[in-house]
């Protein structure tokens, strides 16, 4: 064990347009989508809807889920990477999604300072052993 006993567990819809704050507090915009690597069987990244005016012209950017924090207190999600990053990151439109693959996560993750899941250790083990 881990010395954690209870864990947290939230439904994917119940993380879906959730607000996105930074350190500052500032509102950064909501949680649009969790992408999960089928194969993998873990959030490949969380699409973010950030910009524009009241929802308008804002795109999406698809952010680590590695830099994103519950505030289940807050009702809000925190994200560490400065807004000044974010605001030079490629986006993309919700109509026109890019192609997911290893390098396009891979570039999306390096640019964002995070190392890619699938690229973090897991514990293998067969079925049956605890």
């Amino acid at each position: 064990m881990t010395g954690r006993d209870n864990l947290d567990f939230l439904s994917a819809s119940t993380i879906k347009g959730d607000k996105v704050v930074n350190k500052a507090g500032e509102h950064l915009g909501k949680i649009e989508e969790l992408m999960i690597d089928l194969e993998d069987g873990r959030v490949a990244y969380a699409a973010l809807s950030f910009g524009g005016f009241l929802g308008l012209g804002s795109k999406l950017f698809a952010i680590p889920w590695q830099a994103l924090q519950m505030k289940l207190h807050d009702h809000a999600i925190l994200l560490d990477i400065p807004k000044d990053i974010l605001e030079k990151a490629e986006g993309f439109d919700k109509d026109h999604w890019p192609v997911t693959n290893r390098e396009w996560l891979s570039a999306m993750y390096s640019y964002y300072g995070y190392q890619p899941y699938w690229k973090a250790e897991r514990i293998e083990s067969r079925p049956g052993n605890l």
